[in-house]
């Protein structure tokens, strides 16, 4: 059963998780809300963007986008997928008997996933980072950085 997702939006939250992880360091959203007209993921984080970095992440994204990247799922077993993605941030009720499955967009990013997504990257259209906010976390833990954008 895969998550009801905008297929653009979704594809393109993964091409913003990559781009985060390679541009910042951080690890991929932890929490996202994929909806047809604006969403937003939230990372953690120890600060906000700076405009310079907002202005590289839309950049980085919108230029993966125009590669016109093949999107497609595969099934792997999970001494595959263990060397392909981090599982452990997988729920906790997943199957590990069953075949993982995994969604790539072209060589740029892989992680396991149930929702929908487009074919080609060429179908998501522009990518833009709407707004971006910060909230430090308590006692000096990480905080929580929203992303929200558009597509389209």
């Amino acid at each position: 059963m895969s998550k009801c997702y905008d297929p653009q939006m979704h594809t393109a939250e993964h091409i913003m998780n990559r781009t985060m992880v390679l541009l910042l360091g951080c690890d991929r959203s932890f929490s996202s809300h994929l909806n047809a007209g604006k969403s937003k993921c939230d990372y953690h984080f120890h600060r906000d963007l700076t405009d310079a970095e907002a202005g590289e992440l839309e950049r980085r994204v919108n230029g993966q986008i125009g590669r016109s990247l093949p999107v497609y799922a595969e099934y792997v077993d999970w001494a595959t997928a263990e060397t392909l993605v981090d599982v452990a941030h997988l729920p906790s009720g997943v199957d590990r008997s069953q075949p993982l499955r995994l969604v790539r967009v072209g060589d740029y990013d892989v992680c396991a996933c149930i929702g929908e997504h487009v074919e080609n990257t060429a179908q998501i259209g522009a990518f833009r980072l709407v707004s971006h906010s910060f909230t430090p976390g308590e006692d000096g833990r990480q905080g929580v950085l929203r992303l929200r954008f558009k597509v389209g």
